[in-house]
């Protein structure tokens, strides 16, 4: 049998440093369609929220997707409720560095992604792993 553990509090603390209701979101994927950086993600945009909506820090914390959100504001735009995931997943990348989760390794990164990324992506990632 699977156990499930759902960290209630991780879910409260998003929404609040967020000011989103995570629960608007009902999973359309829309903000992942319009996300010119999910290509680039290990996991999109709608699963992230719906991982945060289920409680699973530890996949959250550990997805290194809200490091390459730009916060461009395609998804916001294109959500049919409205829900900024731009501002999530700046409260997952402070949740993460509040708990001094080491970040990604520049070094680890595939240089033929580097090669091929979007100079937003790039731009947005050197701005955030230089924290």
């Amino acid at each position: 049998m699977i156990k499930l553990t759902r960290d209630v509090d991780f879910i409260l603390r998003i929404q609040e440093i967020s000011q989103q209701n995570i629960a608007d979101c009902y999973q359309c994927g829309r903000c992942t369609a319009g996300c010119p950086f999910a290509e680039f993600m290990d996991e999109p945009p709608n699963r992230i929220i719906r991982y945060i909506q289920l409680g699973y820090k530890d996949d959250v914390l550990k997805a290194q997707s809200p490091w390459f959100c730009a916060a461009c504001l395609v998804c916001e735009t294109r959500c049919p409720r409205g829900v900024d995931i731009p501002r999530i997943m700046e409260a997952v990348r402070t949740l993460h560095l509040r708990a001094k989760e080491q970040m990604i390794d520049i070094d680890k990164i595939d240089k033929e992604l580097l090669k091929d990324a979007h100079p937003l992506v790039l731009m947005s990632a050197l701005y955030k792993y230089s924290y």
